[in-house]
């Protein structure tokens, strides 16, 4: 235990050099009398417990004079200090970082410095996620409050091999990040690069919290893709740390980042692992195929309108009668475009006015445009429902990526006919087949192709089977029931 000021001027002046003198309100720099001892205080107001401060203060000057030992001993404040979560510190950067993080610093006359955990981080509590929700289910969900997001996987893993890793990233904003994971299950390779990286942020903040994380520990740079997996539903968490997955919790940021993962993993949703495992396995195959044909159905539907000769006589009603002035091609980017774009202005619409918009963007503006040959039927019709089957997938960084793909196929389609069509679907898969975010390949279990893995991706097996954890974790135990 080491001094940190000399006297509790020169600890008030410190604190000044920091926040100001009278520059920043809820920087708060206090002295009171513990056991007829001055005390100086500092705190930030709204991330401390003030009610909890008072009580305890008040309980700290009732039979002082019963207190036994010398005032000038550390260890005598430490062990009469009536609350249990009381610690020392012996670095001013360490009693910075841990005001501005909610704590109370009490600095005694002699210059040793406590700090007393009294947080209580302003926030929601925990609700259902509005992007995972369940028809049965748990309805609790992480919130902004890093301790409530911790308590919620403790309480789903009552285990000792439960870790959270406490972790201060960045200069400015030293933004706390708890690296998540089951000892003995967890990679520690996988760790090791986790923590290397956040080690390596030399930024001034994290102001789009796991999102930024993201890009600085998977240098995602300008890939399109997902290297992640967000959720905000504290089950899946503890379902995928069991597994030997790695969860990154972030301060402020109600969702969590799963590592490693696979495109398949950005397919799945706890909705299948509460039906049984027959149904289960049906809705799988719908949002399996709902993603595939989300991004192929516009453009290969242009390319059989544009091109009769390879429809089958059958199927010649494929295609408008009456194409329009209008090219079709830019029929279909136009709606496409503008389904995004209906979605965004319903996302910053307030809530009693967005039911109203949508009615009148798709029945209004839709038979509108109709009328008067901007659009032809059948392309509304197929921009629809491309539209719903987008909807279908659970990742919402994965939808908004498909939508970007489905152009690409779209455009090349448009140039080069058949042979763009296929040339995009190769391309996007040598593109997907290339991706090895923390050295885990994207598309396992189908590029490189393991059979029992991937009839799991397409098989929801009941839960009463053993299956070991899976091989992109590398967990060094595989095997679940030791």
């Amino acid at each position: 235990m080491a001094k940190l000021f000399t006297s509790l001027k020169e600890a008030e002046k410190w604190f000044e050099s920091k926040f100001g003198k009278n520059e920043t309100f809820d920087a708060t720099a206090k002295t009171v009398h513990l056991w007829e001892m001055p005390v100086m205080m500092f705190y930030i107001n709204g991330l401390m417990d003030g009610q909890l401060l008072t009580i305890l203060l008040a309980e700290m000057q009732e039979g002082f004079d019963k207190k036994e030992g010398h005032k000038d001993d550390p260890e005598w404040f430490l062990n009469y200090f009536p609350y249990y979560a009381l610690e020392d510190v012996d670095e001013r950067d360490t009693l910075l970082t841990s005001i501005l993080s909610g704590l109370v610093g009490f600095i005694l006359p002699n210059g040793y410095a406590f700090l007393a955990d009294l947080r209580s981080s302003p926030g929601r509590n925990p609700e259902e996620p509005d992007t995972e929700k369940v028809i049965r289910g748990s309805r609790d969900g992480f919130t902004e409050n890093i301790i409530v997001n911790t308590a919620l996987v403790r309480r789903r893993l009552k285990t000792e091999d439960l870790r959270f890793e406490m972790h201060s990233t960045t200069v400015n904003g030293k933004t706390d990040v708890a690296i998540t994971y089951m000892k003995g299950a967890a990679s520690e390779e996988h760790l090791s690069l986790i923590r290397k990286r956040l080690d390596e942020i030399k930024h001034d903040g994290l102001t789009m919290t796991d999102k930024s994380l993201e890009e600085f520990l998977f240098k995602q740079r300008f890939h399109p893709m997902p290297f992640v997996r967000f959720t905000e539903r504290p089950d899946i968490t503890a379902a995928y740390l069991l597994e030997g997955h790695i969860a990154v919790i972030v301060d402020t940021s109600p969702s969590v980042i799963l590592v490693p993962i696979t495109l398949f993993d950005h397919l799945q949703h706890a909705e299948e692992y509460r039906q049984s495992p027959f149904t289960g396995t049906f809705v799988r195959w719908i949002r399996l195929f709902g993603a595939l044909i989300s991004m192929v159905l516009l453009p290969f539907w242009y390319l059989v309108a544009t091109h009769q000769q390879y429809l089958p006589v059958m199927l010649n009603y494929i295609g408008p009668n009456d194409p329009g002035s209008v090219p079709l091609i830019v029929q279909l980017l136009m709606a496409d475009i503008g389904i995004e774009v209906l979605r965004m202005a319903a996302i910053h619409t307030p809530n009693p006015m967005s039911t109203a918009m949508g009615l009148v963007a798709a029945i209004v503006i839709g038979q509108v445009a109709i009328d008067v040959g901007l659009f032809t039927g059948e392309v509304i019709l197929y921009v629809a429902v491309s539209a719903i089957f987008t909807f279908a997938i659970p990742s919402f960084e994965l939808s908004l990526t498909t939508k970007v793909f489905r152009v690409f196929i779209l455009v090349l389609t448009g140039i080069l006919g058949a042979p763009g069509f296929f040339l995009g679907i190769v391309l996007l898969v040598y593109y997907l087949a290339s991706l090895k975010p923390m050295g885990v390949p994207y598309l396992w279990p189908l590029l490189p192709f393991f059979p029992a893995a991937m009839r799991r991706v397409i098989i929801r097996y009941p839960m009463t089977l053993d299956a070991p954890r899976p091989f992109i974790t590398d967990s060094p135990n595989r095997d679940r029931l030791s």
